[in-house]
């Protein structure tokens, strides 16, 4: 892998009372480049988590947003811990390193679902947490604006992660 295309995912976003962990894939370029999970503004994420915990993610500043989703019970990380990659398509991902998602799952008393942000997310990690939890392991339309499907049908598809609060 060159250093120059080498990607890490962002440490993960959990506390003690985590009921729903949502794994990405691996940051895209803006989400890297700005160190934030979900920073592309096309991206539908922020506008499905608000549908799902209940409050308005979008107008709050990243530090807000990351402790409201905290406070509803739902944590974040990615499927892949490093992986090469030119520019931000999954599709691109190469030599993938998966992060430790057993472990976390374990560290998590309460958790209840995982929640996989798209096909490439559910394929690494659905393989990662195979009878590591008992927690349910849900695939989810991608919340990225590459994936073209409308709002409204990956909407439908997210809130099944209610269930689970």
């Amino acid at each position: 892998m060159s250093a120059a295309q080498l990607k890490r995912s962002f440490p993960p976003v959990v506390d003690e009372r985590t009921r729903v962990l949502v794994l990405g894939s691996l940051p895209g370029e803006e989400s890297l480049a700005r160190q934030r999970y979900y920073a592309n503004p096309r991206n539908h994420f922020w506008r499905l988590m608000s549908a799902i915990v209940g409050v308005e993610l979008v107008p709050l500043d990243y530090e807000a947003r990351l402790q409201a989703l905290l406070d509803a019970r739902v944590g974040l990380w990615d499927s892949v811990g490093t992986a090469s990659r030119d520019g931000s398509l999954d599709a691109a991902i190469r030599d993938h390193r998966p992060n430790r998602l057993a472990e976390l799952a374990q560290s998590l008393p309460e958790l209840k679902a995982v929640g996989f942000n798209g096909g490439t997310s559910a394929k690494i990690g659905v393989k990662a947490l195979a009878g590591a939890t008992p927690a349910a392991l849900i695939v989810l339309p991608s919340s990225s604006p590459a994936y073209t499907l409308a709002f409204e049908k990956k909407l439908e598809a997210w809130l099944q992660l209610r269930d689970h609060l």
